[in-house]
């Protein structure tokens, strides 16, 4: 469920989105209207480029792990290297990407554009912030960001988290 949006895009002034998750699915957020006379706002070589951070409530029953972003132009398929929309590859983006609580975020650009934040855990009731960069080539009216979280499969519990 989404809350509030805010800012114009640029690196200064990203656009800020806040929401809640409430099921273990993925959550998924649908972008349109981006064309190239939007321009690019943060300074990377691409067509169209805007920075993004989202500030996600946990209003599911577990713990996230890790919390995965992947952009895709057809909700369907991952996002081929054609397609020209990326998490700024080819950028220089190593402070465009982070998190108020995951010490670590992992950029895929083939064969999916993915980024993984992860190093921390987000109980149900926590927030966290993540921060992006989202750059196309060639723009497409719509596109969608897809959300993950990825829970732990197993977990020691009492005596035997001890040994």
């Amino acid at each position: 469920m989404l809350h509030s949006g805010s800012g114009s895009g640029s690196l200064d002034d990203p656009f800020v989105i806040n929401e809640d998750i409430t099921d273990d699915g993925p959550a998924i957020l649908t972008v349109r209207g981006l064309r190239s006379d939007f321009g690019n706002r943060v300074g990377t070589q691409h067509v169209v480029g805007f920075a993004l951070t989202k500030i996600v409530r946990n209003l599911t029953q577990r713990n996230w792990d890790s919390f995965e972003v992947e952009l895709r132009e057809v909700l369907s398929h991952t996002s081929p290297y054609q397609d020209g929309l990326s998490f700024a590859q080819d950028a220089k983006t190593d402070l465009m990407f982070g998190s108020d609580r995951f010490t670590q975020a992992y950029k895929t650009d083939e064969p999916l554009d993915s980024v993984v934040y992860s190093g921390a855990t987000i109980r149900p009731g926590e927030s966290v912030t993540v921060r992006m960069v989202i750059t196309d080539y060639s723009p497409a009216f719509e596109f969608y960001l897809l959300q993950r979280r990825n829970a732990p499969v197993a977990q020691l519990t009492g005596l035997a988290a001890a040994r």
